[in-house]
């Protein structure tokens, strides 16, 4: 990010195995108790692998009535609904044509779910295989949901890769309005449950729990009431044999403003609580540290993510107004 460019955040949405909306998100967090877990049965396995899930919402979105998202996956519903969220009012003004939206999905798994249950059928019996099903196994569909639900023609782009991949892309959407490329942007990192995910992630960390849901920000070059600067986003650096977690992460550190303990949010509280959720889970930190700020119990806030095989990342957001 270029030192010049003023940037906020003028809203955030989430959905997450504590609720649809940021409230939940951030109560379960202040509460600071594990969220229930629920069994996952994987084929072949007596032992039901452990998930905790996004529960049922308390009535149903509209947003669902949408004709592309009465058949979507559980990730393109959870990534609209934290969008729609984030954006708040300036949906009008998006689907009007009077506010150019940019959209930047982040995801690590994407739409596994379909996926599995399309080549389950295709191995089972390709010549029954519903064709239904594919559209929604590739990568950027959520992101075209968004899209398709905002009515928006503008740049649209879905990243894929570990946890600090959502802070790349809010350098990015930082980017495309630093050039005024567009007049907003909403920056969402996304992960849905499915047994292939929960058992891959068991073979590197058994005591982990796989979770789902979405984290949303929202971007724009000029500040509103009570508005959240981010500040700045850290180079990324990468995961190797020379370079291991811990060393990643201090460089992360050393390009970052020092932090009281209290303004320092790391992942390890978050997935105690929520679960592991990769590039959902980088959301969340990002949406719980602003809420805070936007609360007024903070000033500042460092973001400090260390990916699962690919990065760490930092970023910093500051109170504006």
């Amino acid at each position: 990010m270029n030192a010049t460019d003023k940037i906020f955040i003028c809203g955030s949405g989430a959905v997450s195995p504590a609720g649809w909306n940021v409230a939940d998100l951030f109560e379960a967090w202040k509460k600071n108790v594990s969220l229930p877990v629920q069994n996952l049965q994987r084929p072949g396995w007596e032992n039901p692998l452990r998930t905790r899930n996004v529960p049922p919402p308390i009535s149903r979105p509209v947003f669902l009535a949408h004709p592309r998202l009465r058949r979507s996956t559980a990730i393109a519903q959870y990534t609209v609904g934290a969008a729609i969220e984030a954006i708040g009012d300036d949906i009008s003004k998006i689907q009007s044509g009077n506010l150019k939206l940019g959209i930047v999905v982040c995801v690590l798994d994407g739409c596994v779910n379909y996926t599995r249950r399309f080549f389950e059928e295709v191995l089972h019996q390709p010549g029954t295989a519903s064709p239904l099903l594919f559209p929604e196994t590739v990568f950027n569909s959520p992101a075209s949901h968004v899209g398709a639900f905002l009515g928006t023609p503008e740049i649209n782009y879905t990243l894929v890769g570990d946890d600090g991949t959502f802070l790349q892309g809010l350098a990015l959407a930082a980017e495309w309005l630093a050039d005024e490329k567009v007049d907003a942007c909403v920056v969402v990192g996304a992960e849905e449950n499915d047994w292939i995910v929960s058992d891959a992630m068991h073979l590197f960390r058994r005591n982990a729990v796989h979770a789902a849901g979405a984290g949303a920000i929202y971007l724009k070059k000029n500040s509103s009431t009570n508005a959240i600067e981010l500040s700045a986003v850290t180079d990324s650096f990468p995961l190797t044999q020379k370079q291991n977690r811990a060393a990643a992460l201090e460089k992360v550190k050393s390009q970052l403003p020092l932090c009281k303990a209290g303004e320092i949010f790391s992942g390890d509280k978050m997935k105690m609580i929520f679960g592991e959720a990769f590039a959902a889970s980088a959301a969340w930190q990002c949406v719980l540290a602003c809420e805070t700020i936007r609360r007024n119990e903070l000033r500042v806030a460092n973001i400090e993510v260390v990916g699962l095989n690919q990065q760490a990342i930092g970023a910093r957001f500051v109170k504006a107004n």
